[in-house]
This record gives C-alpha cells, structure tokens and sequence, in this order.
C-alpha cells in the first residue's frame, strides 16, 4: 500500500518538474522464454530493469536491476537500443539490453509482485505496450537501435 502512495506522488513530482530520466531494461531470454516481472504498484507485467543511479554505469545498472528484479545473475550482456518515452511527463531514456546467459534465483525485491517466464505467443494480456513492442521487434530480427519506447 505505501509503495503504490510513493508511486502516485513521484508521479505528481514527474508532473511539476517534467525531469530527464535514464533508465535501463533488458530482454531476458532463454529456452525461447522471456522473463517478464510484474510490480506491486502496477497491473502491467514489464522486461526487468529501473532507473540508474548517480555514478553508476549502465552495465552495472541493468546488472543491479536484474538482480533486485527477479535474482538474475547476467554472466554477459548485449546493448541493444537506446529509447525514449515521454509518457507521465518526463523524457525517459531507456537504454536496452539483452542477456541470454543469466541464472536466476528465486528472489527479488519488495517492489516486485510476480516474476515469471513466457513465450512469445503467451505474453500476457497484460504485457506494457513498450516490452511487448520490444520483445516481438527482438523476435522479428527487426528491433531498431533507437526511437520511440
């Protein structure tokens, strides 16, 4: 309950400020599964990833990330594209990854609901419109290295 306040005000912040945002995702994807998570604060299930923090890379952010996501250890990664979203007033960069190496332990942090593996052709309903336009751009050979999220 208190998180998805949190998530409302930082929303009315986005609102005042309109600030510059970076962030960073990554297309987990092994055994044709990709592992999508669904956090406490939204209904949307989303590729794993967040902001990044002042002085942090975005290796060792997606890195991080996928770790307090879902307990996923990236033994290597691979850059992708750089997005931009301008959904709740801001301009959010995004930066994307692929791992097709990773293990993944059975934790995550308390902001995440629900982790869990799918195939393309059972994606959930629920998918956000900008990871399932990057996961079936990724599918189709035809995810371009920057645009719109």
């Amino acid at each position: 309950m208190l998180i998805k306040l949190a998530y409302r005000l930082v929303r009315v912040y986005w609102f005042l400020f309109r600030p510059v945002t970076m962030g960073v995702r990554v297309i987990l994807y092994k055994d044709e599964q990709f592992v999508l998570v669904k956090h406490t604060y939204q209904d949307a299930w989303y590729l794993p990833g967040g902001g990044v923090k002042r002085g942090e890379t975005l290796e060792d952010a997606i890195r991080r990330e996928a770790a307090e996501d879902c307990g996923a250890t990236l033994h290597q990664v691979e850059l992708l594209g750089i997005y931009t979203n301008f959904k709740d007033y801001k301009s959010d960069h995004i930066t994307l990854f692929l791992s097709t190496d990773f293990t993944l332990a059975a934790n995550s942090d308390q902001e995440i609901a629900q982790v869990s593996s799918f195939s393309i052709d059972k994606l959930p309903e629920k998918t956000s419109p900008g990871s399932r336009s990057r996961i079936e751009a990724f599918i189709n050979d035809s995810l371009e290295p920057s645009g719109l999220w």
